[in-house]
């Protein structure tokens, strides 16, 4: 249990200092106009709408984005209490954690989650509620496929059968479980072979192919049942019914915002079941042959590892992230990813600054270390190709 706890406090943290990051630093100078505020790099130079937020508003969200900096520095403190140099990535261990708790960064812990959920009720909550009030359109924008998926993620008993946020799926209109057989990944506009698609990644292969013909992505596009899911805080939050509102810019943006105080506030009475002594892990030798599923949920959505150990070394190793699904691009069947389902119909009131195509994609959080680029040793200059289609 003690392993449990500290796994979950960790991913905790990241969640919150996440979650800050998104709305503050990512999202939020897609509303407000920092003209005259904000001239200088790496803000400039920017776009600016005729619908953007001006005036005061501006100001506070300016002085809110530099506290926002520190809380997210607070966060990857408290996380590496337990977990080590973050935001590097944490020390686990197979069955447990590394870290032997004292009574000492538990009050350790506790004051700096004080301090971030004072941030999150009096700073976080109303800049976002400001937000949505003076953007009501966008909670019919970027709607997209319409379908959820959640693994589910921070264990609230040992064998994982309660979580504080569910596992499950919205599927055209319907409530339903998760069987990750059904899950499939296609490579029909991806940049691999025809070998690498219509595989479950227990079985998956990722065989490059640079010059593929239609080919346009690095991602794979992953399907549960061939059907488009879009995964991520609004999933979680959906999936779980603590928010059900509607599927929009808007909605995705605020249900982040909730779920980062649902995860705050939790994580304040798990530090109380934390037993200072008691093991931290349980030790497991490495099997000479296995396979082995691992489903939870990152800050940006449903993360999935397939894995298969042959000769007690690892043989396979799949990973399918929250982005490959939201990003993803058209599938085997030419239904487009769930990015691009949102983008299509999205009003555009100036061609040369769509700032409401960013308003779309940054929604999603879209994690660009979760995609596969390619770089041109031999090129210092960046190349950048873009494809308009007026039907569209």
């Amino acid at each position: 249990d003690n392993g449990r706890i500290l796994r979950n406090l960790v991913l905790g943290a990241n969640f919150i200092q996440s979650h800050i990051l998104h709305f503050y630093h990512l999202a939020a100078f897609d509303y407000i106009d920092t003209t005259q505020v904000l001239n200088i790099s790496p803000w400039w130079p920017q776009y600016a709408s005729p619908d953007m937020l001006k005036g005061t508003t501006v100001e506070t969200l300016v002085q809110h984005y530099v506290k926002a900096l520190e809380m997210r520095r607070k966060a990857h403190q408290m996380g590496a209490i337990f977990g080590g140099k973050l935001p590097c990535s944490p020390v686990f261990v197979p069955g447990g954690c590394t870290d032997v708790p004292t009574s000492q960064n538990i009050n350790d812990f506790r004051n700096l989650l004080t301090e971030i959920r004072q941030f999150i009720d009096n700073t976080y909550l109303n800049d976002v509620l400001a937000v949505a009030g003076a953007f009501p359109q966008y909670y019919e924008i970027g709607t997209g496929c319409g379908n959820l998926l959640a693994y589910g993620v921070f264990d609230l008993n040992s064998s994982g059968s309660s979580k504080l946020l569910s596992r499950g799926r919205f599927t055209n209109g319907k409530y339903s479980t998760v069987n990750t057989n059904d899950i499939k990944e296609y490579v029909a506009y991806s940049r691999y072979t025809s070998q690498s698609g219509n595989l479950n990644p227990s079985s998956g292969v990722t065989d490059p192919n640079a010059q593929k013909n239609g080919a346009y992505s690095w991602l794979k596009a992953p399907r549960y049942l061939d059907i488009v899911h879009e995964v991520g805080p609004l999933a979680r939050m959906w999936i779980n019914g603590d928010y059900r509102n509607g599927i929009s810019v808007i909605d995705r943006i605020a249900a982040r915002a909730y779920e980062t105080k649902k995860v705050a506030d939790s994580m304040d009475e798990w530090l109380n079941t934390i037993s200072v002594g008691s093991p931290v892990y349980t030790y497991a030798p490495t099997p000479y042959s296995s396979t082995g599923i691992g489903l939870t949920e990152a800050p940006r959505g449903a993360l999935g590892h397939w894995t298969t150990i042959n000769n007690s070394v690892i043989d396979r190793y799949q990973i399918v992230t929250p982005t490959n699904w939201n990003a993803s691009p058209k599938d085997d069947f030419d239904q487009p990813g769930p990015i691009e389902q949102a983008l299509i119909g999205t009003p555009i009131n100036d061609i040369q600054k769509p700032i409401e195509v960013l308003r779309v994609v940054h929604s999603f959080d879209p994690c660009l270390s979760c995609a596969v680029h390619i770089l041109r040793p031999e090129s210092k200059e960046a190349e950048i190709i873009v494809k308009t289609r007026p039907s569209i």
